[in-house]
């Protein structure tokens, strides 16, 4: 429904189709009949759709319905999930380290839940060999399968060759799994620091009873050997 609708003595039309608050038909009344039904109910009259013959209006809080509805929206935004679509260019002669070094991008980007456009970029002769392009496409497809999914399949663009593989993890539920590791790796970094400061501590309490119990050595004058000296 529209934010901007029609309300009360707004609602100029002779007649409605009238909604009780609770969703019941009443029927088709005079506009000013229904006033007044929303009057001695402490309601207002909305007009909800505005292109019916005649116009359905409904009993309703209209300050409660925008606020929930308003709600509605926020929380929609809140889990609304912007589709990315990364982008990763190749040669068709690419050699096996910086074909690692891609794959591995396009690793860490499908783990995100993050489509990934593959671009094969064709040069001179190389246009007139597309199998090389589709073979390396065939190939990353397979090496990245467990993440995902050739989601648009290999297709000739100009001097390019195109392919989008798709995530088999939504968004949401990527981030979800991120952050669960990130704590994960916090709650390890923590306890091992607690562990760190606790044998610290031990060491420096055991070193203090020690100390606190090893008899101290008796401290002597210094004897004069000299006997014509007096002592």
């Amino acid at each position: 429904m529209s934010t901007e609708l029609r309300i009360n003595d707004r609602i100029r039309v002779p007649e409605v189709r009238l909604v009780g608050p609770n969703g019941e038909t009443v029927g088709i009344v005079p506009t000013e009949q229904a006033l007044k039904l929303a009057q001695e109910a402490d309601l207002d009259l909305v007009e909800i759709a505005p292109q019916g013959r005649p116009p359905v209006a409904k009993l309703m809080d209209y300050g409660k319905f925008k606020y929930e509805n308003a709600q509605k929206a926020r929380e929609a935004r809140r889990n609304q999930t912007n589709v990315i679509i990364k982008e990763m260019k190749l040669r068709p002669k690419i050699d096996a380290h910086d074909y690692e070094t891609k794959k591995g991008h396009v690793v860490r980007f499908l783990k995100a839940g993050d489509k990934v456009k593959i671009t094969i970029m064709f040069r001179g002769r190389e246009q007139h060999r597309p199998e090389l392009g589709f073979r390396l496409l065939q190939r990353l497809a397979e090496d990245v399968e467990e993440l995902g999914f050739v989601e648009s399949s290999p297709k000739q663009d100009g001097r390019n060759m195109v392919m989008v593989l798709g995530p088999h993890k939504k968004k949401a539920e990527a981030k979800a799994e991120i952050k669960a590791a990130k704590q994960e790796r916090a709650a390890e970094r923590a306890a091992a620091e607690a562990e760190e400061h606790a044998e610290r501590t031990a060491g420096r309490e055991a070193a203090e009873k020690a100390a606190a119990t090893t008899p101290k050595k008796e401290r002597r004058r210094s004897e004069n050997l000299d006997p014509d000296i007096d002592a």
